[in-house]
Formats: C-alpha cells, structure tokens, sequence
C-alpha cells in the first residue's frame, strides 16, 4: 500500500496520506502508456497542410503553342509542374492524424503515469496552493521551499484561483491544471508533479 506524505507550503510534514492502490500502485504497462502519448501527440497536430496541384491552380486552359514546329520542348499546359506558378506534384493534402484508444486503454495509461510518478517519487501532495499575491516571486518561493525549482513541474489543483493563474502563468518550467484536466501527455511531460489534497480525492473519485 502506497503511502505519501502531506505537506504545508513551508515544506513540513502534516500527515500521511495513503494513496488508492488501484490508481498508484499497479503494474506500469508501458505499451499502453506509449500509445497514449502518441495519441495525444497526434491529436495536436491540425493537419491542414496543404499546396495546389496542377488542377487547382488558375490558368492554363490552353496549349501554349504547338506542339511540332516551333524548336521547343513541348508543352501542354502553363500550369504543369516544372512552370512558374504552376501546380505542386506530390503535394500535402489535409487530414486527420488523430488516433484511437478505447476507454480501458486510456485509463489503464493514465494510471500508469500516476504509478510510475509515486515510483520514482515525483509526486508531491500539499494542502492548498493559495496565493496571497499574484506575483511570479512568490509561486518562485513556494518551489524553492519544496526544492522543485529547477524542475519542470505540473501543478494540479481542483480549481483555479486567479492570484495562481497570474503568478505562474510566466514561469516556462510550471504548467499548471486542474484535477478533470489531467492527461497523460502533460505527466510524462513534466519532472515532477506538486497536487493539492482536494485535487487528488477528486483523481481517485473519478479513476477508482
């Protein structure tokens, strides 16, 4: 039975919190947790890369002289390929990159990610995140007393609070989310994740 302690903001153990071993404590499968990360990954492509062929581009509509006589190549149309502002060969053409996973599979790789974060301990349970000023120093100081400054960090909370919003907003290293916005994506991302005890009742409410 996984076990984790709870801190204050200063640092100092509060308690101990025993974490739901259905969702920490499982067999990593590592082949689950791949795809979903590749399906994550795929879904933010937007694949609307695209060029005009031969058949696209305006112009063209007749031969443009004839086709023996003249002591030139022949040519069909001035909108074939190897013209200027002519069509592309090969062109990219829009699609869908996006990928599917079934619903046991995406849990099954969510849990995963969690388990291995307990594994390697980089999972760090506070009280509360509340800032009394929305400034960038202060969150700065909240992850030098928790020594993960210099880490890239998630920050998950239940709910959002707009002094937390603006004070790590300019911080490249800390992305922050709330508890039903939690992915796979985002925890493999980060080195170490900082969640507040409501935000994580709320993950074992939804994933037990």
């Amino acid at each position: 039975m996984k076990k984790v302690d709870l801190l204050n903001l200063k640092g100092e153990k509060v308690k101990e919190l025993t974490l739901n071993e259905n969702i920490f404590d499982i067999t990593p499968n590592d082949k689950v947790l791949y795809d979903a990360v590749i399906l994550s990954r795929a879904a933010l492509r937007q694949g609307t890369h695209k060029t005009k062929n031969r058949s696209e581009v305006s112009g063209g509509g007749r031969k443009p002289w004839r086709q023996k006589g003249t002591g030139r190549a022949r040519q069909g149309s001035i909108r074939a390929v190897q013209w200027v502002g002519g069509g592309n060969y090969g062109t990219p053409v829009p699609r869908d990159y996006s990928k599917k996973q079934n619903r046991k599979e995406r849990r099954l790789a969510l849990k995963t990610a969690l388990t291995e974060k307990v594994n390697n301990k980089e999972l760090v349970v506070v009280e509360s995140i509340a800032m009394s000023t929305p400034k960038t120093k202060e969150m700065l100081n909240i992850l030098k007393t928790l020594k993960m400054d210099d880490k890239k960090v998630l920050i998950i909370v239940k709910e959002f609070e707009e002094n937390l919003i603006l004070a790590s907003r300019n911080l490249q290293n800390v992305v922050l989310i709330s508890a039903d916005e939690v992915n796979v994506l985002d925890l493999v991302a980060t080195n170490m994740v900082l969640i507040t005890e409501e935000a994580l009742n709320t993950i074992e409410e939804v994933l037990k």
